[in-house]
């Protein structure tokens, strides 16, 4: 089962899982917009990527500046919260597998959950 982290109307998203389902995957979709992760996910989800928050945010979105998100005195917690407050932030699509994720960027990279 892989969960797929969707914004429907994102283009790399709908890409993402379009793969997925023309590989005959079995698909939890879920549109974090209208079902944001909770701390403890996204901080897991981190943890699975390799990740730091800032990496996995969108930084051109306003919401990122209006924040003062780019102040490098901010705590992991912080930031984890503001994507959390604010989903529109994290990055798109995420796809996890068991213990592994990925961005899909570009969509194949969600290929690689299949494989192993």
């Amino acid at each position: 089962m892989i969960r797929l982290y969707h914004n429907p109307k994102c283009s790399k998203s709908r890409a993402a899982l379009s793969l997925l389902e023309e590989a005959g995957a079995q698909i939890e979709v879920v549109e974090y917009l209208k079902h944001p992760p909770s701390y403890e996910e996204l901080d897991q989800l981190l943890g699975m990527l390799g990740l730091e928050p800032r990496e996995l945010m969108r930084q051109k979105e306003e919401e990122y500046a209006d924040l003062y998100l780019d102040d490098i005195t901010l705590e992991r917690k912080h930031l984890i919260a503001a994507m959390v407050d604010n989903p529109n932030l994290i990055e798109r699509p995420i796809a996890i597998a068991g213990s592994r994720a990925v961005i899909g960027r570009p969509p194949e990279q969600v290929l690689k959950l299949l494989s192993e």
